[in-house]
């Protein structure tokens, strides 16, 4: 398979997202896709071969290995990484509508934008790229599950007993590698459930930021009727009101007053 072809068209992506969806692209393509071309492919390249029972009945091997592994782990992570990255090509398919629709609605307007930014996680695009963390989240979930209810767990056991027919009786099984097998399996589990946790930190970023935002809004909306309601003139009192009477110049006036009573009304002087 062409994983490269898939990587340059989801390299795309990093316009639109943001810095949690930059480090899940990144764990996706560095940890899963590169060790699975690289390295996983060729650890279960003989599963099939040197798996190795102590009969010699014809069929038996056959059926115990499908029994031991009714689907390959290999092609059980091609069809995960086909699932959790093509949620990725949601949003790139409503960006380039969004650019077709405001291409088109610039030509009927005379240069006058639809949108501001096509890519601007909001309206419609936000929904969009909310539904993709929620798919991307929900098919590793479910292909750790499936895989652990079909191994019974994230284990190999170095030995199986099988006793299907045409088995003559109970024999053993081996595989091969089986520590090494192990070890990619859980390598393979582990930086699974880092991609799960890296989307569900996007959704809570996502969410969280949009109510923030909202609150503000609504703060300044209040902020702004209540500021209609209440004129700035109505608020703050006249400067009269700040107006005080000094008893001590009132006082003064008094006396002034009682002086002048006090003067005889026909007294002059002379020099």
């Amino acid at each position: 398979m062409n994983w490269s072809g898939l990587e340059s068209l989801l390299s795309g992506v990093n316009k639109y997202s943001t810095a949690f969806g930059r480090i899940w692209l990144s764990m996706v393509f560095i940890f899963r896709v590169l060790v699975f071309v690289v390295a996983a492919q060729r650890v279960w390249g003989d599963e099939n071969k040197d798996f190795v029972c102590n009969t010699r009945q014809p069929g038996c091997t056959n059926v115990c290995y499908d029994h031991m592994f009714p689907i390959s782990h290999i092609r059980l992570w091609a069809l995960q990484l086909i699932f959790v990255t093509c949620p990725s090509l949601m949003v790139i398919a409503h960006v380039k509508y969004r650019e077709g629709k405001d291409k088109k609605y610039a030509e009927l307007h005379q240069g006058s934008h639809l949108y501001s930014e096509p890519g601007k996680k909001r309206g419609g695009l936000w929904w969009t790229y909310l539904l993709s963390l929620i798919f991307k989240a929900g098919f590793d979930t479910s292909f750790l599950f499936i895989l652990y209810r079909i191994y019974h767990g994230y284990d190999l056991p170095r030995l199986s007993k099988c006793s299907l027919d045409p088995c003559p009786n109970t024999v053993d099984c081996f595989i091969s590698r089986p520590t090494e097998k192990k070890i990619f399996m859980l390598f393979m589990v582990v930086s699974s459930a880092l991609c799960i946790f890296m989307c569900i930190c996007e959704m809570i970023y996502l969410i969280g930021k949009r109510v923030v935002k909202s609150l503000r809004a609504q703060h300044e909306k209040e902020r702004l009727a209540f500021a209609e309601r209440h004129e700035l003139s109505n608020l703050a009192p006249s400067s009269s009101q700040y107006r005080r009477n000094d008893p001590t110049l009132a006082e003064s006036q008094l006396s002034l007053s009682r002086r002048e009573k006090a003067k005889p009304a026909g007294v002059t002087t002379t020099l």
